[in-house]
């Protein structure tokens, strides 16, 4: 579908990223996890499971547009259930964020857990409605949702990492300090 293959070079970028960025979390976590424990688990997974969700998101948006569609209805379709699934998991987020004791969310934590993420899935969501009548604006519309799930990722994983990193070093400050 030519409309489809415009967004070739976008998807490989995108895709490339997304799956380079999930690797990357892997190789922090496994090297964070020698660390003292900072948080429960209910804390990872509202900050740190939706960072991978998003970044698996990304990856197979790349992967379903470039796969040889002979109309835009199947992936309009599959564009528009990841987008309501995300929608949904963003409050499922909320109540998990809400849950958890480990630390306190500020505006910065909402916005980016939780409002950014469920703008981005919703506005999948109401491209795959456009792409029949409207493929270009709606293509647009999809490109840009997956930008900012990109962005959403790094900024999550980059604050997850910071925070561990200055969370272990004070508590290891602090048992050095009483030996």
């Amino acid at each position: 579908m030519s409309a489809l293959a415009e967004w070739d070079s976008f998807c490989v970028i995108v895709g490339s990223s997304a799956g380079g960025l999930i690797g990357l979390q892997f190789v922090v976590m496994t090297l964070i996890a020698d660390r003292p424990r900072l948080g429960s688990p209910e804390a990872g997974a509202a900050f740190a499971t939706p960072t991978i969700v998003h970044f698996s998101t990304v990856l197979f948006l790349a992967a379903a547009l470039r796969a040889p569609w002979n109309a835009i209805l199947p992936v309009a379709v599959v564009s528009g259930l990841l987008g309501v699934s995300g929608v949904v998991y963003a409050g499922i987020v909320t109540r998990r964020m809400r849950s958890q004791t480990t630390y306190r969310p500020q505006f910065e934590d909402w916005s980016f857990h939780v409002m950014l993420p469920a703008i981005a899935y919703a506005t999948l969501a109401i491209s795959a409605l456009a792409a029949p009548m409207h493929t270009r604006e709606a293509l647009f519309g999809v490109g840009a949702a997956t930008l900012v799930l990109l962005f959403i990722g790094i900024h999550n994983a980059w604050d997850a990492v910071t925070y561990v990193t200055v969370r272990s070093k004070h508590v290891d400050s602090r048992s050095s300090s009483e030996s």
